[in-house]
């Protein structure tokens, strides 16, 4: 079976970690088109890749004949028009999240899918193929915690850009726990609501960090969310399921503990998001790979779990204005045949 041809479009730093785990270490797969806004960046990656060429406009790139799939790295304001692009040329897509930055928009490219009566889109919500998430997936389906109950979760940065605001820690960081509940739970969250801390003396400006999100799911399970950017420590992501027959930690990052004298214990923490999650990536991206040349074209989260993030983030930025609970909105999904 010939290798999947993969244009990248977006290679800041998460899609040229991409285009370095295609090039590396995922079989069954070459780039071969490359796109960035930044057009000498798209070139310097083109250039050490054989073959591959640096194309100016994105969506040349998904028209591009020898273009079999794509991967999506751009700003998320751009993906609602790239994203219908691939629908129309009938090009595979691994998004990088969010699916859109509006839930109108992210519905439309669902009801565009659907309409089409064949699935092209993945998500990347990386977190589903964690090694550790999938154990306590299979564990919590498997009936080993009976009832499911209440879920806790940790969320931690050392720091984020200075574009951040306070809405982007919903957008952007509370979207990955937003998602993670609807994985292991397999249901949709019905309402959320943000809490606001004392805020952190180091993070910038106008920013409301941490921030505690409280969300209640369709069968009335509790999660809540500490988000918090700023520490200036590492990164940490930490999940802990409680249940009625017992409960599971995930995230604990136990390599080396070390004690001494006087009296101390301790080990590392993961730096970033590439030490915790980077065999996550490749798993993902393998599993797509291997799903678009089996004419499969996805395993994993589909566009319909980047409308229900949408919907719950949309909800969560509402929240965090009026420190009130807000009802998630969303359209049935029975109401969309396909979806």
């Amino acid at each position: 079976m010939p290798d999947l041809r993969i244009a990248v479009l977006g290679v800041g730093i998460m899609g040229a970690d991409h285009v370095a785990r295609l090039t590396s270490r995922i079989s069954g797969a070459r780039v071969v088109v490359v796109n960035d806004f930044l057009t000498e960046k798209a070139e310097a990656i083109a250039a050490g890749i054989p073959g591959c060429r640096a194309v100016t406009d994105p969506l040349d790139a998904i028209a591009d004949p020898e273009v079999d799939a794509v991967v999506l790295a751009t700003p998320g304001p751009t993906h609602d028009k790239q994203l219908l692009a691939c629908l129309e040329h009938g090009k595979p897509v691994l998004c990088e999240k969010p699916l859109t930055t509006d839930v109108e928009s992210s519905l439309e490219v669902v009801k565009r899918e659907a309409e089409l009566g064949k699935r092209l889109i993945q998500v990347g919500f990386m977190r589903r193929f964690d090694e550790e998430y999938t154990q306590l997936k299979n564990l919590l389906d498997a009936g080993e915690f009976g009832r499911a109950l209440v879920l806790h979760c940790v969320h931690r940065n050392p720091a984020v850009p200075p574009s951040f605001d306070s809405s982007m820690i919903v957008k952007d960081s509370l979207v990955h726990e937003v998602d993670v509940t609807r994985f292991l739970f397999d249901e949709e969250i019905a309402s959320i609501q943000i809490m606001k801390p004392a805020v952190n003396p180091g993070a910038p400006e106008g920013i409301q960090d941490p921030q505690i999100a409280i969300m209640r799911t369709e069968s009335g399970k509790h999660v809540d969310v500490e988000l918090f950017v700023t520490t200036g420590v590492a990164y940490e992501v930490r999940t802990e399921l409680v249940g009625e027959k017992g409960s599971a930690f995930i995230g604990l990052d136990v390599g080396l503990v070390r004690k001494g004298s006087p009296g101390t214990w301790g080990g590392t923490i993961t730096p970033g998001f590439r030490e915790r999650f980077g065999r996550a990536y490749d798993i993902e991206f393998q599993r797509w790979v291997d799903a678009v040349r089996n004419g499969i074209n996805v395993d994993g989260p589909t566009a319909w779990d980047g409308y229900a993030a949408a919907a719950v983030c949309a909800a969560g930025v509402e929240a965090l204005e009026t420190g009130l609970p807000v009802d998630v909105k969303m359209v049935s999904r029975a109401s969309i045949p396909g979806a």
